[in-house]
């Protein structure tokens, strides 16, 4: 089974919420699994998206599982207690990382998807990365839809 991690900041606009609730649909319905922090914001939304079309959802939290706040209605979780170092986990579990939306967070995991190598790494809506002269650095694939996300992370 193929494995997407979905990356997002907890705090999200409107747009990233519908973006990352789409992506969980569509990656769903095409049988990935989806990996994702286990928290509010993106990861909720994503979760939502998945379980709502039966998809199976693995949160990886970054806590001992006693943290309060939002938590994501996930299938399953893996409590890791590693704070922001989960977010490794996280990608090296993956055969393809989409980003919706920016957060410091979500920069680390598509950095650490790039340094990885060999996946997918796709952006929707959030960061640009760019060197001293202002030039697009080469690296994450940047898409404007939930459709194009779900079909450069899992090509047919």
């Amino acid at each position: 089974m193929v494995q997407v991690a979905v990356c997002g900041p907890a705090t999200a606009s409107g747009a990233e919420l519908a973006y990352a609730r789409r992506v969980g649909e569509l990656l769903a319905e095409r049988g990935a699994t989806v990996l994702c922090g286990g928290g509010g914001g993106v990861m909720s939304a994503v979760a939502a998206g998945a379980r709502s079309r039966a998809g199976l959802v693995v949160g990886v939290r970054p806590d001992d599982g006693t943290a309060p706040g939002p938590v994501a209605d996930v299938s399953a979780t893996v409590v890791t207690n590693m704070g922001q170092a989960r977010n490794a986990v996280l990608v090296w579990s993956a055969d393809a990382v989409i980003a919706v939306g920016g957060s410091w967070g979500t920069l680390s995991e598509v950095a650490l998807g790039m340094r990885r190598g060999g996946i997918p790494v796709v952006v929707l809506g959030g960061w640009r990365i760019v060197d001293a002269d202002g030039v697009a650095v080469d690296g994450p694939l940047h898409v404007s839809t939930p459709e194009e996300a779900v079909s450069v992370a899992l090509p047919r």
